[in-house]
């Protein structure tokens, strides 16, 4: 089983445990966005890099928050906006989409 916060915290250089709370809250709350996007109470762990380069993009955000893009001396850094960060991985999340329930015949229930 792959570890999401492991993985994070390899990318990220980070070799203590100073920053895991702060992870786990990032971890946590990109995993429930991607949940509530693909309609489904788990992740398919074959969707755990989306949840990692999710979790890396807004950590390297800390302190930035809210700012969109910024411009010093030539050098230029934008960010995606909050609702757009999951706009790379659209085609791959609707694949793992719960389908929608199909309008049918109801039940009759005879007492």
């Amino acid at each position: 089983m792959v570890d999401v916060k492991a993985n994070v915290k390899t990318v990220l250089d980070i070799k203590d445990n100073l920053q895991d709370p702060v992870l786990d809250v990032l971890i946590n709350n990109v995993s429930s966005h991607l949940k509530a996007l693909l309609g489904k109470d788990e992740i398919p762990s074959s969707l755990n890099f989306i949840v990692e380069e999710i979790t890396i993009r807004r950590y390297n955000r800390i302190g930035s928050e809210g700012m969109k893009s910024e411009s010093i001396e030539g050098h230029s850094i934008s960010f995606y906006d909050l609702k757009e960060e999951f706009t790379p991985y659209e085609s791959i999340i609707a694949a793992h989409k719960e389908p929608p329930e199909k309008p049918g015949r109801g039940k009759v229930l005879f007492i």
